[in-house]
């Protein structure tokens, strides 16, 4: 030993560091020090004290001429040295794991997150003004591309089983069946003096009566309530005496947006309602035709009791009142005129949302639903018209996803929801028939992505079967979103609405867009190249069968 760790240690007493080697000079002789002698050990001291953490500090003085001549180490130190290798190679394997998930290395690792991972088990509007969000230039993540060719066999699987088969529509006797309390509220004729379909209903409750007392959606939902007590204010105002007996108007929608979800249906609702003859139900998407009559309000939560057809029809109660007032000015009395306010209703739903249908009807035909939302629509209502938006099924579903993920969003998290997605579709194609795929409701929820909403000319030819071609509007969120002045007198010609001011035509165009992507979700920029190549060819036979139905290449989506 050189010298004593006592000249190292600046706490040490007076009386030992003065005994040290390098105070008395090199004549210092360790086995003649009483410090030093003994067993070669000396106690670590703070503040004179003898400490007792971790025993006795140890101090060798052995040299090492065992070693044969080599360099040696002190056991602590080849302690440290051992430890921080073990750490360091924990944190390779962490990096080489970690990168190979998320796509941070630059070469394929044998550890890729593949996009085939174990089977997993389960309102609704796009932006306008970030439409270019889309088409930003993304980088390209070398470790998914390998994935296409694999992918690209599952599409061409897809693609050769993708049969257009038309459904056998329902009697209407067999509807009667499934349905009769509805079938014995809503009646076969309406008012001919309304444009919107509307007819009395005899109300035999009293003054002390809460008429709204059992509606579902004021029971469930608070922001409900606060309408609900607005209507139960005015409810005996508007209520129409007759012979000693009191009448309700009841109405139903003129009109329905039935489509699709995250394709700018919010946006047309907002513009529709600033026109002075149109009027919509009290809350935007009451989702009763597909949901609520059923007892859905989220599926994953399971069903709770039936909303019935009453609660639905009293969503429309505010809208009834003023076609009333109408109904009985002097104007329509006198001169025979017409009340001309219409009703809408814009459940986004409505179009392609058929889940239930496996928990209430039985007597389904190799898997595909004996009955749909339409069929049930159109026996009420022969004569409704319906509107449609749609948007490039690629960029629709990367927005579903933006909206409804909640957590961990990014755009390779999306490819491989994307890839999961498709290969349960592959397996329930090779089974069963595409319209029993589409309606599937275990496959549906067990898709981390929706990508069966995107195929439009699926629900579109089933619409077809029930309703003739020219009360469907069809529509694209591009073309809204690029000239909507255009898109909206579209909408106004095929609702039959009167002319309109500058004033009141500059407020329903120039208003700002509703519902666009939320900041954070702009934040992830757009799909990887990989994932939109993929999602191309997925989508490509059943856009090129909707451009054949509408007589439209513009539904193809080339340009996009």
């Amino acid at each position: 030993m050189r010298y004593c760790i006592n000249c190292c240690i600046h706490l040490l007493p007076n009386d030992l560091h003065r005994q040290c080697f390098r105070c008395r000079g090199p004549d210092h002789n360790n086995q003649r020090c009483p410090v030093c002698r003994g067993e070669n050990k000396i106690p670590l001291y703070t503040d004179s004290k003898q400490m007792k953490w971790l025993a006795v500090l140890e101090v060798r003085t052995d040299h090492c001429e065992s070693w044969n001549g080599f360099f040696c180490l002190r056991k602590g130190k080849l302690c440290s040295l051992m430890f921080g290798l073990i750490i360091m190679t924990l944190v390779m394997v962490s990096y080489i794991l970690t990168g190979a998930k998320h796509s941070l290395l630059l070469i394929p690792s044998p550890f890729h997150y593949g996009a085939f991972a174990s089977n997993p088990s389960l309102m609704d509007n796009e932006s306008l003004s970030d439409m270019k969000d889309y088409y930003q230039p993304s980088k390209m993540n070398i470790s998914y591309v390998k994935d296409y060719p694999s992918i690209k066999l599952i599409i061409d699987t897809i693609t050769s089983k993708i049969e257009f088969i038309t459904r056998q529509r329902p009697d209407l006797e067999e509807l009667r069946k499934q349905e009769p309390h509805m079938f014995s509220v809503i009646p076969n004729k309406f008012l001919p003096n309304s444009k919107n379909p509307c007819w009395y209903e005899e109300y035999r409750g009293n003054t002390t009566t809460d008429p709204y007392a059992t509606n579902s959606y004021a029971l469930y939902s608070k922001r409900f309530r606060i309408i609900f007590d607005y209507l139960r204010k005015v409810f005996w105002n508007h209520l129409y005496h007759y012979k000693d007996k009191h009448y309700r108007l009841r109405c139903l929608p003129h009109f329905y947006i039935i489509g699709q979800p995250k394709c700018g249906t919010t946006d047309l609702y907002d513009r529709l309602r600033l026109h002075p003859d149109v009027r919509f139900s009290a809350i935007k998407e009451p989702h009763w035709w597909t949901r609520k009559r059923f007892g859905i309000i989220r599926l994953r939560d399971g069903f709770h009791e039936r909303y019935p057809v009453e609660d639905y029809l009293d969503l429309f109660d505010l809208a009834a009142h003023q076609i009333q007032s109408v109904l009985q000015s002097d104007a329509v009395k006198e001169r025979g005129k017409r009340s001309n306010i219409i009703i809408g209703e814009a459940s986004a739903s409505t179009m392609w949302d058929n889940n239930a249908w496996i928990f209430f009807y039985d007597n389904s035909t190799e898997g595909e639903p004996p009955f749909l939302i339409q069929d049930f629509i159109h026996a009420f209502q022969p004569n409704a018209k319906l509107i449609i938006m749609l948007r490039d099924p690629v960029e629709r579903l990367y927005s579903d996803y933006l909206y409804f993920a909640s957590a961990n969003k990014s755009a390779e998290d999306f490819h491989e929801k994307v890839a999961e997605s498709l290969q349960l579709f592959e397996g329930c194609v090779l089974d069963f028939s595409l319209r029993a795929c589409v309606y599937n409701n275990t496959l549906n929820n067990a898709m981390p992505v929706r990508l069966q909403v995107g195929l439009y000319v699926v629900y579109l030819l089933d619409w077809l079967t029930v309703f003739n071609k020219d009360q469907i509007l069809v529509l694209r969120l591009e073309d809204h979103a690029s000239n909507m002045r255009y898109t909206m007198h579209m909408v106004f010609q095929f609702l039959d609405l009167g002319p309109l001011s500058e004033k009141q035509e500059a407020l329903i165009t120039k208003s700002p867009a509703s519902n666009t992507r939320r900041p954070e979700d702009r934040s992830l920029g757009p799909m990887l190249p990989t994932t939109k190549a993929i999602l191309r060819d997925f989508y490509r036979p059943f856009n090129t069968k909707l451009a054949q139905v509408l007589f439209d290449d513009a539904f193809l989506w080339k340009r996009t």
